[in-house]
């Protein structure tokens, strides 16, 4: 997990390993409009307003607060008779590598990123449907941009006190929670494997999203 590479942020080091001995299966796809509108109308919860809602239902549900995304997941548990949570970072990142070892999914080559993200190169400025580009070679889509996703965990400033069992990092912090993957609106290399930022568990942007993690 994480990077040694010389011109990486501090906030991605350092590499080291983590293990993960517990069983989990990642949604192919972010939370859609759609998916979050069965959940309003259920619970009376609030649709985030769209800033461009001609994109239609399949988009990424945005402007969810982690408190908001953690509240979906508990319904859906409840609905299903399953275990739902936000993936901690660590199973993320894992997910997303697929078993590769590169800067992203399908290796190091920037340019073949737009085959499997919407980002700044390709996107338009706007999210697009889930599921339009390449998976990874797990079958997961959307890793790479389209928007940025919300985890489980409180954010660190590096890799050098957090878990190595592949739990969530817990200390409270002012920074808020972690957020992975890139989005629309992000370069190529805020869509890596390693890249992380961090917001406020009550903030929500136009950028960010979710998806979930069932835990078996």
């Amino acid at each position: 997990m994480g990077t040694d590479d010389l011109n990486a942020r501090d906030r991605e080091k350092p590499r080291h390993e983590v293990t993960i001995d517990y069983d989990i299966a990642m949604s192919k796809h972010l939370v859609t409009v759609e998916d979050y509108m069965l959940y309003a109308q259920a619970t009376g919860a609030v649709v985030p307003e769209e800033r461009h809602e001609h994109l239609g239902f399949d988009v990424p549900v945005r402007r969810v607060k982690w408190t908001d995304a953690v509240a979906y997941a508990r319904w859906k548990s409840e609905r299903e008779g399953k275990k739902y949570r936000l993936p901690t970072e660590a199973e993320w990142e894992y997910a997303c590598r697929a078993g590769s070892e590169g800067k992203f999914c399908f290796g190091d080559d920037e340019a073949l990123l737009g085959e499997y993200a919407w980002y700044t190169d390709n996107a338009g400025k706007v999210t697009h449907d889930v599921g339009t580009k390449k998976p990874n070679a797990w079958g997961l889509y959307d890793m790479h941009g389209n928007v940025w996703e919300w985890c489980l965990d409180r954010y660190a400033d590096d890799y050098s006190e957090t878990p190595r069992d592949g739990s969530a990092y817990g200390v409270p912090s002012e920074k808020g929670r972690v957020l992975r993957g890139g989005s629309y609106n992000a370069d190529a290399d805020k869509c890596s494997c390693t890249s992380r930022i961090n917001l406020g568990s009550g903030g929500k942007n136009y950028f960010i999203g979710f998806r979930l993690v069932e835990v078996l």
